[in-house]
């Protein structure tokens, strides 16, 4: 038996509220998942980010001096000489930040004298196309291997390139090298920041993290500065197996103690690397399990309002499917009649909902600096929909072709 929609279109004008009020539902459905889809996904690719380093290897612990000292990197020498020695470690390094570190150093600089004149002369660095803003983070010897870190050309800093004053040799990411030059070699070339030396580059590794998250294309504009840590507070990072890590920051904390019983070592700085990283982005996991709440928390209440709606017209339509399997039509002509009808319903909140879409992206984007919503989360979301309408829809369309044509004949 065919199914014509005539009857089926029908049947939805004769109940244009309670049909107008489903596709709205659908519709701010649609929208609303779609744009909280892709915000679950902005945050879950912030939340993943590579931060270039060899993050389950390395444990932290932060020392601080009761009394000021006018040398204070003889002491972090020191205390680098016994943690060296703890078992296990492989590395340790004193360290002013570390990527996602979340306190951050940042600077200036151009390819060129004549970029850095220009840069002045604006008063600013933005803008400059030879001119960059970028994170430098700066350790002891040792801080490129100890990170895991990898070049992709140039060499390591030498011994005789650790200052604890102006520098001259720098290492820097990938993608700092190609905003500066762009099409070019920058490996030997030398970078202006206003002050009387030029740094010159002499390594650049592929990726590399700021402390402190930005906007998406400057993330990785960073900077290893091998200037010796010269503060009374200095943080050390240690290497070792992942499994290893918990007894070795306890072993540090008690060979630090026992070389300067007068310290501070803060509880709350003594962490892994990875615990680090998630106290960083605590804020971006608790809004991507919210916002997932609410998605599915929006499904569940569509699929209800469907099943309930479909339930309600096949106790209205008992006599009608009667009629309808008495003149012939089989179980799956009642079947295919309640899908089909939800599809139209679902199709109609579905283009609604997809216009709403977009319309509730661009205000997010004028308030809340979100970016453009990708088209393709559009039929993504379109077919969610359908599939959830049509398993929505199936118990309540099972129920009525099931009822024998005798029962619902003699039904009022």
């Amino acid at each position: 038996m065919n199914l014509p929609l005539q009857p089926i279109l029908a049947s939805l004008r004769h109940h244009r509220l309670t049909t107008a009020l489903l596709m709205l539902q659908v519709a701010l459905t649609c929208a609303i998942v779609c744009n909280v889809a892709f915000m679950i996904v902005t945050r879950w690719g912030e939340v993943r980010i590579d931060s270039g380093i060899d993050e389950t290897s390395l444990s932290m612990l932060e020392s601080q001096g009761v009394k000021a000292d006018a040398t204070p990197w003889i002491h972090h020498a020191e205390d680098l000489t016994a943690l060296r020695g703890i078992p296990g470690v492989t590395a340790a390094v004193a360290v002013d930040t570390l990527p996602l570190g979340g306190s951050e150093s940042s600077t200036g600089a151009c390819a060129s004298s004549e970029a850095m004149e220009a840069a002045i002369k604006a008063n600013s660095i933005d803008g400059q196309s030879a001119c960059a803003e970028f994170a430098t983070l700066a350790g002891s010897p040792g801080e490129l291997a100890a990170l895991g870190l990898k070049l992709i050309a140039g060499r390591d800093f030498l011994p005789d390139d650790y200052k604890t004053g102006d520098i001259s040799a720098a290492i820097i990411s990938r993608e700092l090298a190609e905003r500066l030059y762009p099409g070019a070699q920058a490996l030997g070339k030398s970078l202006y920041n206003g002050s009387d030396t030029p740094v010159r580059i002499v390594g650049i590794v592929d990726t590399l993290l700021r402390p402190y998250l930005r906007d998406a294309g400057i993330n990785q504009f960073t900077m290893l500065w091998p200037q010796l840590p010269n503060d009374n507070s200095v943080t050390y990072l240690l290497r070792s197996a992942p499994r290893d890590s918990e007894r070795v920051l306890k072993a540090a904390v008690a060979v630090l103690n026992k070389v300067n019983p007068q310290r501070i070592i803060p509880a709350k700085r003594v962490r892994t690397y990875t615990q680090m990283r998630d106290s960083y982005f605590q804020r971006d996991t608790t809004m991507i399990g919210l916002l997932l709440a609410s998605a599915l928390g929006l499904f569940f209440v569509t699929a209800l309002g469907i099943a309930g709606l479909a339930n309600f017209w096949v106790q209205q339509r008992t006599r009608q499917i009667g009629i309808r399997r008495a003149i012939g039509a089989t179980r799956g002509d009642i079947l295919r009649y309640f899908q089909t009808e939800n599809f139209l319903i679902v199709s109609g909140g579905t283009v609604l909902g997809m216009l709403l879409a977009s319309a509730l992206n661009l205000l997010l984007m004028t308030h809340y600096e979100l970016p453009r919503l990708p088209l393709y989360y559009l039929p993504i979301g379109a077919l969610i929909l359908w599939g959830l309408g049509q398993l929505a829809v199936l118990g309540p369309a099972l129920r009525a072709a099931a009822v024998p044509p005798v029962v619902a004949t003699r039904s009022v």
